[in-house]
């Protein structure tokens, strides 16, 4: 009879211990009774549940970092690229995102795989690499918009990684050293142009002062002279050469 008394008491201790449930600061129970929703989750701390009649199922609000694996993408313009990205999102309902998805994390993986799709699609190859920023707002806003009935708030969205064919990028290197060599010309043409005008700008000085140009005779001398070259240089007026071209003309 002791014996009988001992064990019921055994049962009814373990019983007991097995409904004490602690919850972590970033967690929730979702209590069923009976197969039917409790309105609101319990914990953090110390719950108690006494099954069968009452079940728990844990739940965390932390931060969850979800890799979208590399989808293949055809951009407006017709190329062919892989792109992946990050998805941070949080559970702010608990029961709902119990009860109103089988799998919260398989379907918020699902929907962020076909969203990227379908929206950076929608994009030139130029928008996907320059505008990425503007990109990531629109798959969040999207995927916070669907993710809303599930209990789930989506924080951020960022395109990681976006890998182009090889022939992309020989034409893309292609076009950046053009871009380059433009530039280079441009800048070249617009020195000679600066250099022409302070020319003219000299020459008008010169013309006004002729004492000038003896001035940078003198002063080139001086320069040859510091590098210790033997080579002297006598300048020859225009008109002197063009009056032996005349004259040479009319014989």
């Amino acid at each position: 009879m002791e014996l009988m008394w001992v064990l019921a008491v055994g049962v009814v201790v373990l019983y007991f211990w097995s409904t004490i449930n602690i919850l972590n600061e970033y967690e929730r129970g979702v209590i069923f009774c009976l197969g039917r929703l409790l309105p609101n989750a319990k914990g953090p701390g110390l719950v108690f549940v006494f099954w069968p009649v009452y079940k728990i199922v844990r739940v965390s609000l932390r931060t969850i970092t979800l890799e979208v694996p590399a989808q293949d993408i055809i951009t407006r313009d017709n190329v062919s690229v892989k792109v992946n990205a990050i998805v941070y999102f949080r559970v702010i309902n608990a029961p709902r995102a119990i009860v109103e998805v089988e799998n919260y994390l398989y379907a918020t993986s699902q929907l962020a795989q076909t969203t990227l799709r379908s929206v950076l699609g929608e994009v030139e190859l130029d928008d996907l690499l320059s505008k990425r920023e503007k990109l990531n707002v629109k798959l969040q806003e999207i995927l916070d918009q669907h993710t809303d009935a599930w209990g789930i708030k989506v924080s951020l969205v960022e395109v990681k990684q976006v890998d182009l064919p090889q022939e992309m990028q020989r034409a893309m290197a292609k076009q950046a050293e053009a871009e380059r060599e433009k530039r280079a010309k441009i800048i070249h043409a617009d020195g000679e142009a600066q250099a022409a005008a302070k020319l003219a700008e000299a020459a008008g000085v010169i013309s006004k002062e002729p004492i000038a140009l003896q001035l940078r005779y003198l002063q080139t001398l001086t320069e040859i002279g510091v590098e210790k070259n033997t080579t002297v240089v006598f300048p020859v007026p225009i008109d002197i050469i063009k009056g032996w071209i005349e004259s040479k003309k009319t014989d």
